[in-house]
């Protein structure tokens, strides 16, 4: 039976559908495009249906640049650079998730704009960003970060790990497309780390201080996405890896599952231009000292940060419980949700299985107290703090 192919704008243009991938050519074609830049990670241009898109875009004189792995960095985005100048190209598809989206953005950002990426840091720019920025069309590959409905990139210095964010509302992708087809093939523990990276995204942004009723509920429903379906992705990965094979009926279950996920995925990151938090710095810090994954630290870190935040917040803390479950009495119920959700899933329960030391945090800290996450979280956070939310993460 053929998928319907739905279509909504917010803030983008999002083709949502099974297959949504083939209608990559015409969405170009209806950009003006006439030459493209592929960008994506080397991971993915080893898969087996890339090389289908590569053929579908031989009209548009594609090259790809697949020089991006791990949390992405300044020489990354400099060999992105050159493959540009070198492709001819006046448009961009970004193929991945948030590594390739991000690095795909500040190669379009560097296209007509002198100097070094950090110029143009948000927040701290040394130059305009006055230049035009060619067009992006984007196709997600994990539901995590939600990047392919965002505005800005975020790049590591390549020697000091840091992170700098570029903004500008010219780096929004045209267009998204959201196949979750894509998402099939996914490792239990990358799904298991993207979703738990989406799932902060959106309960960081229904905490984060300030009047957004329009996030608000957004949050709330990405949040029931995630319930949803986050465990259920993740036992069919499982299964997959242990040789079984599904019946048609299982089949479109999985597929719907990893729908679910995508749509949660792009909330998050529709919603958390209300804000982060806590969980976010410390998530940071420890992709700066120890180049951890950000999903991954990000579900790590989040039942000590919800923890943390639970008596400043207990009426949102009662509203996300009874999206998970509706009979739930007081916020405790939503935080031990959380911590059965990462336990079902396989996200490690301490911060000593990625290497942390209980008496080596001061790195950490030091990092974390200068993230710009954790001003808009709904409870202060001092630098003892910040010790005191790492040591309840082991």
């Amino acid at each position: 039976m053929a998928s319907t192919l739905h279509t909504y704008n917010f803030p983008t243009r999002i083709r949502f559908s099974p297959g949504a991938r083939h209608e990559l050519a015409a969405e170009l074609t209806a950009l003006g495009i006439q030459r493209v830049l592929i960008v994506t990670d080397k991971d993915i241009a080893q898969l087996p249906w890339f090389p289908e898109l590569e053929t579908a875009l031989v009209g548009f004189g594609a090259v790809t640049f697949s020089g991006v792995w791990g949390n992405p960095v300044v020489s990354q985005v400099n060999a992105g650079i050159e493959a540009w100048k070198a492709s001819g190209a006046d448009g961009i598809v970004a193929i991945g998730g948030g590594a390739p989206m991000d690095v795909a953005k500040a190669i379009a950002l560097m296209a007509h704009h002198p100097g070094h990426l950090f110029d143009y840091e948000d927040g701290n720019s040394t130059r305009p960003i006055d230049q035009p920025i060619p067009p992006i069309v984007a196709i997600p590959t994990t539901a995590g970060t939600g990047s392919e409905v965002g505005r800005s990139a975020v790049i590591s210095d390549d020697d000091t790990h840091a992170k700098k964010i570029v903004f500008d509302p010219q780096l929004l992708p045209r267009v998204v497309l959201a196949d979750p087809e894509l998402l099939l093939g996914l490792p239990a523990k990358i799904t298991a780390a993207t979703g738990m990276d989406a799932l902060t995204h959106l309960i960081e942004a229904f905490l984060a201080k300030g009047f957004n009723p329009l996030c608000d509920g957004i949050a709330l429903e990405g949040i029931h996405l995630v319930a949803e379906n986050l465990w259920a992705c993740v036992e069919f990965a499982q299964r997959s890896r242990d040789g079984e094979t599904f019946d048609e009926a299982t089949a479109a279950s999985h597929l719907a599952a990893r729908g679910g996920m995508l749509n949660a995925s792009m909330m998050g990151a529709i919603a958390f231009q209300k804000g982060l938090g806590v969980t976010h710095s410390c998530a940071h810090a420890l992709s700066t000292v120890y180049d951890t994954h950000h999903g991954l630290a990000n579900g790590i870190m989040l039942p000590a940060a919800m923890r943390f935040n639970l008596a400043a917040a207990p009426e949102q803390f009662l509203r996300m419980a009874r999206v998970v479950k509706p009979t739930a009495m007081d916020g405790q119920e939503f935080v031990d949700w959380i911590v059965a959700l990462s336990e079902s899933i396989g996200i490690p329960a301490s911060l000593g299985a990625l290497g942390v030391e209980p008496d080596g945090l001061e790195p950490l800290v030091a990092v974390a107290i200068k993230d710009g996450c954790h001003p808009l979280n709904p409870r202060p956070v001092t630098e003892d703090d910040f010790y005191a939310i790492y040591r309840d993460a082991f």
